[in-house]
């Protein structure tokens, strides 16, 4: 199922709506499939082989992730030029309460893990004078059986050998 992405008008500004499904807890138990962009898709992670200092300290922060929430657990996931492909698994079996998307503050979801992670590689990036730039938004998939899951583990590990012709790569040389 692909999600569109409505443009509405906020206070005479366009901004796209949230791509979310709506009354869904994503601080719930499973399996999350996120893709992070970098701005414009310019390739500030480096090449598939040969990352900058930016694309080693995103592929670090990642993997940190689970020091700072320790219910995330990192699945599969790879820093591509320009992208960060990655399986998060929230691992909460116990968790009863029900808390549905919403607007506002939210903590402990992948709203909040996302943004942590954003904020916190673009603080780097400012504090060590790198030039890089987030796009505003990320895509997010619920991964619902083991199906799904092994066909998007294929897909993060194969990507950096189909980079040449990935829709994400924007080099003329396709």
């Amino acid at each position: 199922m692909t999600k569109k992405i409505t443009i509405t008008k906020f206070q005479n500004k366009y901004r796209s709506e949230s791509t979310r499904i709506q009354g869904y807890d994503y601080g719930s138990h499973g399996y999350y499939f996120v893709t992070i962009c970098t701005k414009n898709r310019v390739n500030y992670f480096g090449e598939i082989s040969n990352f900058t200092e930016i694309g080693k300290i995103a592929n670090d922060f990642w993997k940190e992730i689970p020091a700072h929430y320790p219910f995330v657990e990192i699945d599969q996931f790879v820093v591509m030029p320009n992208h960060i492909h990655g399986i998060l698994f929230f691992n909460r079996p116990d968790k009863k309460d029900w808390t549905p998307n919403k607007f506002g503050i939210q903590s402990q979801n992948l709203g909040a893990v996302i943004r942590a992670f954003k904020s916190s590689l673009k603080r780097y990036s400012n504090q060590n004078k790198i030039q890089f730039e987030w796009q505003s938004l990320y895509h997010d998939r619920i991964i619902r059986n083991d199906k799904a899951l092994n066909a998007i583990r294929r897909y993060i590990i194969n990507n950096p050998i189909k980079w040449k012709n990935d829709s994400f790569n924007r080099n003329d040389d396709r």
